[in-house]
């Protein structure tokens, strides 16, 4: 007899209805039975796994695009949003990543041509307050992040955060001794530097001093391999972009920053060497270089000539030599202004023979 009285398939908006139900009884203050509780989570992770289902598909189907769209449309209807953000400490683990997975999806779903995600966060931004603090709980970190890298697709977000007093804290989060936490950090500050152009360009030019200081002493210089690689490698990316030609005109026209840069030529590892060798071409390609910057390439020329000669990639790259053979070039025909000569001469022993 139970085969003819099935219940009938819950529609995306009820699921999202009875979540955020759900939700609301484990935000809230209350003490309830733990017999009780247990059973709303398992309801609450349940539908989680279902919202999952509608917006990835599953084995036997693929998601259809008016149940997604429901389901967006429902689920930034109310502050769904932020009751999942609350509550995920309290989801058991496979809940958290189901979760995580349904809130980055979500951030790439369209009703009638629009990112309704992007309209949400707008007006609740200090929703990512929490996300980011987040790396600062070693059990949350990872699932609060994979949402933080999926919001700030949405440029206003990415400006936020960029503007925020987190900000900062990236340079210390990416040197977390977890290390698939501090990989998570620089994941998720690349994307920050690199995806929305034009706010990237603003923020630097706005915040070049202290964020360039926070770069140099706690990223470039840092004694960890991978801080080092992976900071040297963003660094060519943010300043080889056209977008930002004037930090990048900025940033070369420092001896303090030639200083690190020449230093990184020598580091023990030849990948960090090629990716420094990147950005220390722009040093003597500057059409404007101050006469510091003429002063050190010339009374280091020969070291760096010898080091250049050494320095090639394990596979021939014919551009890489160009690229090699004009920074030479550049370096040779230099001549030293008089007061280059006296401003350099304490440079010499900052790049010792090799």
């Amino acid at each position: 007899m139970k085969g003819l009285f099935k219940s009938k398939p819950r529609t995306p908006v009820e699921i999202v209805r009875q979540s955020r139900d759900l939700l609301i009884y484990f935000d809230s203050e209350t003490e309830f039975r733990e017999s009780k509780r247990e059973d709303k989570m398992a309801e609450l992770s349940k539908n989680i796994r279902e919202m999952k289902t509608i917006l990835y598909g599953n084995s036997e189907s693929e998601p259809v695009a008016e149940a997604c769209a429901q389901l967006t449309q429902e689920f930034f209807k109310e502050n769904t949003l932020r009751l999942l953000i609350r509550c995920l400490p309290k989801l058991n683990l496979e809940a958290r990543k189901d979760a995580t997975q349904v809130v980055a999806n979500l951030q790439r779903q369209q009703v009638n041509s629009k990112l309704i995600a992007s309209d949400y966060l707008e007006a609740n931004l200090d929703l990512m307050d929490i996300l980011l603090l987040g790396y600062e709980d070693t059990d949350m970190a990872l699932h609060y992040s994979a949402m933080l890298k999926e919001c700030i697709r949405h440029q206003i977000v990415a400006r936020y955060v960029l503007e925020s007093p987190h900000m900062k804290m990236f340079f210390d989060y990416i040197q977390l001794p977890n290390f698939d936490i501090a990989a998570d950090a620089a994941a998720t500050f690349k994307e920050l530097m690199t995806r929305h152009k034009s706010t990237v360009a603003e923020f630097l030019s706005k915040n070049y001093d202290w964020f360039f200081g926070e770069y140099n002493s706690k990223l470039l210089e840092s004694q960890n391999y991978i801080t080092r690689r992976h900071a040297i490698k963003l660094l060519g990316d943010i300043l080889l972009d056209r977008s930002n030609s004037a930090v990048m005109t900025r940033y070369v026209s420092s001896r303090d920053n030639l200083r690190i840069l020449m230093n990184l030529l020598r580091d023990s590892s030849k990948t960090i060497q090629l990716d420094a060798f990147h950005v220390f071409k722009l040093f003597p390609a500057n059409e404007h270089k101050p006469p510091d910057i003429v002063g050190i390439l010339v009374a280091n020329r020969e070291k760096l000539i010898r080091l250049f000669a050494d320095l090639k990639p394990d596979k021939e790259d014919e551009q890489f030599e160009a690229d090699k053979g004009q920074v030479v070039k550049e370096i040779a025909s230099l001549e030293p202004s008089s007061s280059a000569s006296s401003s350099s001469s304490g440079e010499r022993s900052r790049f010792p023979g090799t």
